[in-house]
C-alpha cells in the first residue's frame, strides 16, 4: 500500500496549483483525473502545430501582479490581446460595446452623440426596476444594443427567453466611449506561447498522477483501476460538491457547452480568433479559430463552434447557473461539507462559482495558506 499526505481530485488549474504547492513543502501528493489527460478545462491539444483549446477558449487575463508573476513561472506568454467580432445577420460589430460598436450601428463619430442615442432609448422604455433579464438590458444600453448584441446571444446561452431570465444575470452592461477593442480592462493579459498544458504539466512534474480514474471507484475500493492500493490522509475534491454528497438535496444546475471542431484547408478561416454570432437563429453562440491566439501561420487552420446546452448527468459541466434557488442549494451542501473533517472542496465545481482563471489561482493559494 502506498501511502500519501493528499488525494487531489481533479487535474485541472485548482488541482494542480494545490498539488504543486504541496509538494513544495514537503508532502506526498497523489492526483486523479477522471478524464484521460490532465490540465482540466484548459486542456490545449497541439493539432497541425496549432494548440487547440479542446474546452473553449481561454485567455489569461488580470490586474493582479503577483498573479501575472506567478503563471508566468510555467510558460512565456504572448501579447495577445482579446478583440471578439459580433456577428448579426450581415453586420458585423466590435466587442466589448465600444466607439467603434456605436459607430457601425448608427454612423456616429463622438462619444456625446453616442450617449444621447442611449440615453433616448432608455427613457423610451422608463424602466424603474426591471423585472426579468430583457427589461434590464434595455434600462442599460436601449433597444438596438439589446436587439442586436445582447438578445439572441444570452438566449442561446442559457436556453430561454430573456423575459424568463432574472435581471440580475447583467446587473451592469459595459459600455466603453472610447475607440477600444480590448475586452478586458486588466493590466495583464495574454496566452501563454505552446498551450495551457505546459504549465500543468510543469506544476505536476514530481508527483504521482493518474488520469482515467474515477473517484468514487477509488473512495470505495481503496485501489486505484491497476489494482495498487493506496491511502491519504487528507482529499481536495475539486468535483461537483452536489455529485460528492450523492446529490442528498437534490442536483444543482449546470450549463454546457458542445464543441464542433474541424480542420479546413486554408490558412485563414474568419480573420479573427473569438467571432460571436447574436442571432438566435445561428444554433452556435460562437466560432473559434485557434490559430489567431498565438498568431499562427500554418497552411491549415482549426475551428470549434460552441453550442450552449442543458447539462445533465454524464455531460461535462461547465458554467453553474448561479441563480437564487441554486445559491441556496449550494449552501446546503457548503454546510455539510464544512463538517467534512478532512476533505476541501475547491474550484468553480467544488465551490459551484464561476472563476476566471486568475482567480482560480488566487483561490487555490489562498486555499494553500489555511491548509499550511
Amino acid at each position: 500500500m502506498k501511502h500519501y499526505d493528499y488525494l487531489v481530485v481533479g487535474a485541472g488549474l485548482f488541482g494542480a496549483t494545490f498539488a504543486y504547492e504541496a509538494k513544495k513543502r514537503g508532502k506526498e501528493v497523489l492526483v486523479i483525473d477522471k478524464r484521460d489527460h490532465i490540465a482540466g478545462n484548459i486542456y490545449t491539444k497541439e493539432v497541425d502545430g496549432i494548440n487547440v483549446h479542446v474546452y473553449g477558449a481561454h485567455i489569461f487575463h488580470t490586474s493582479d501582479k503577483a498573479i501575472w508573476e506567478y503563471i508566468n513561472q510555467f510558460a512565456e506568454f504572448n501579447n495577445y490581446i482579446n478583440s471578439p467580432i459580433a456577428v448579426y445577420k450581415d453586420e458585423l460589430y466590435n466587442l466589448p460595446f465600444n466607439m467603434n460598436t456605436f459607430s457601425k450601428m448608427w454612423g456616429i463619430r463622438t462619444p456625446q452623440e453616442a450617449k444621447d442615442i442611449i440615453e433616448k432609448q432608455k427613457a423610451e422604455y422608463d424602466i424603474d426596476e426591471p423585472k426579468n433579464l430583457e427589461e434590464q438590458a434595455l434600462s442599460l444600453a436601449g433597444k438596438d444594443v439589446y436587439d442586436k448584441l445582447v438578445k439572441g446571444y444570452t438566449e442561446k446561452q442559457w436556453g430561454r427567453d430573456c423575459t424568463e431570465l432574472p435581471a440580475f444575470i447583467i446587473k451592469r452592461l459595459p459600455m466603453r466611449f472610447t475607440y477600444d477593442n480590448n475586452y478586458f480592462n486588466d493590466r495583464f493579459q495574454g496566452i501563454p506561447m505552446g498551450g495551457y498544458t505546459q504549465i500543468v504539466e510543469k506544476m505536476l512534474d514530481g508527483i504521482d498522477v493518474v488520469t482515467g480514474e474515477d473517484f468514487f471507484d477509488l473512495k470505495k475500493s481503496g485501489k486505484l483501476s491497476d489494482g495498487t492500493e493506496v491511502s491519504y490522509d487528507r482529499i481536495l475534491f475539486t468535483g461537483q460538491i452536489d455529485e460528492y454528497f450523492d446529490s442528498k438535496f437534490g442536483p444543482l444546475e449546470y450549463r454546457s457547452v458542445r464543441f464542433e471542431t474541424e480542420k479546413l484547408d486554408m490558412e485563414n478561416y474568419q480573420g479573427n480568433a473569438v467571432v460571436n454570432y447574436t442571432e438566435r437563429e445561428v444554433p452556435y453562440t460562437r466560432i473559434i479559430e485557434h490559430k489567431h491566439f498565438e498568431f499562427g501561420k500554418q497552411p491549415t487552420t482549426i475551428i470549434s463552434r460552441e453550442y450552449s446546452s442543458e447539462w445533465k448527468p454524464g455531460v461535462e459541466p461547465y458554467y453553474p447557473v448561479n441563480n437564487e434557488k441554486n445559491n441556496a442549494l449550494y449552501e446546503k451542501y457548503a454546510e455539510l461539507a464544512a463538517k467534512e473533517g478532512n476533505v476541501i472542496f475547491g474550484g468553480r465545481l467544488g465551490q459551484y462559482k464561476y472563476y476566471d482563471m486568475d482567480k482560480v489561482l488566487m483561490a487555490a493559494l489562498e486555499c494553500v495558506k489555511e491548509e499550511f
